[in-house]
């Protein structure tokens, strides 16, 4: 089960915490994996790694916010394996502020890297995906796409704009073999949620019935599954990796 042997995969924002851990769990499952990031330096050692458990890996620079950069990415990975089965669009970032401190620049940068990056990365994956009748594409949303929250009204717009275009491109693609879904991960330890106070994160881990902070790993596999066979019946949908927090 889960096997992604002679699948091809391209990762973004693979250089570190959930995209690393996706872009790891793929190889293991045998897809060569291109891991994308604006950082060459980190998604070399990424690449290295992989390849030093035996995994199959190369690697892009790329800004997903650059219309050229991604296309660039998609006739890279083409060239090099000539088909592209499965897209993570992972890349994110956050510039939090109160709606009335938001600066332009911060609503701008966070709405191109979440949402546009995604809309160019499908766009320029598609049309691959296509000539083999088979895809599965992937988008990273949040639980705070689902539930807003306060001081981040740019990321919740992107992470809940993500998850309706994910539902729109499914419709678009659901007869050519493409299937189209959302993560929405809850609060995972990563580098972009390190700098959070103790006294907030016992708050936060109150509201999660698990009782625990949710790992990598644990959206890695849930992205693994979606790029399997044995999610084939499964478009358009948004699942959520939380540990409860969203029904709590």
């Amino acid at each position: 089960m889960f096997d992604l042997s002679n699948k091809v995969a391209i990762v973004t924002g693979a250089s570190q915490g959930i995209g690393k851990s996706i872009a790891m769990l793929l190889a293991k499952a045998g897809a060569h994996v291109v891991c994308a990031a604006r950082s060459i330096e980190l998604i070399k050692k990424v690449v290295e790694q992989i390849q030093s458990s035996n995994g199959s890996a190369s690697f892009k620079q790329c800004d997903v916010s650059n219309s050229k950069d991604i296309k660039d990415l998609i006739d890279f990975t083409c060239k090099e394996k000539n088909r592209l089965d499965i897209l993570v669009n992972n890349a994110g970032i956050t510039k939090d502020a109160l709606l009335m401190r938001m600066k332009d620049e911060q609503w701008d940068a966070v709405l191109d890297i979440n949402l546009k990056g995604s809309f160019y990365g499908m766009k320029y994956a598609i049309r691959p995906m296509i000539k083999n009748r088979i895809g599965r594409i992937i988008n990273i949303s949040s639980i705070v796409g689902l539930t807003g929250n306060a001081g981040q009204a740019n990321y919740a717009a992107s992470k809940s704009g993500l998850i309706g275009l994910t539902k729109s491109i499914a419709k678009e693609v659901a007869n050519r073999g493409i299937t189209v879904n959302c993560i929405a991960p809850g609060w995972i330890e990563t580098e972009m949620t390190k700098d959070i106070s103790l006294d907030s994160k016992d708050g936060f881990l109150k509201q999660i019935p698990i009782g625990r902070v949710g790992t990598s790993n644990d959206i890695a596999y849930a992205v693994l599954f979606l790029a399997s066979d044995e999610s084939n019946y499964i478009t358009g949908q948004t699942i959520t990796v939380d540990g409860g927090r969203t029904i709590n």
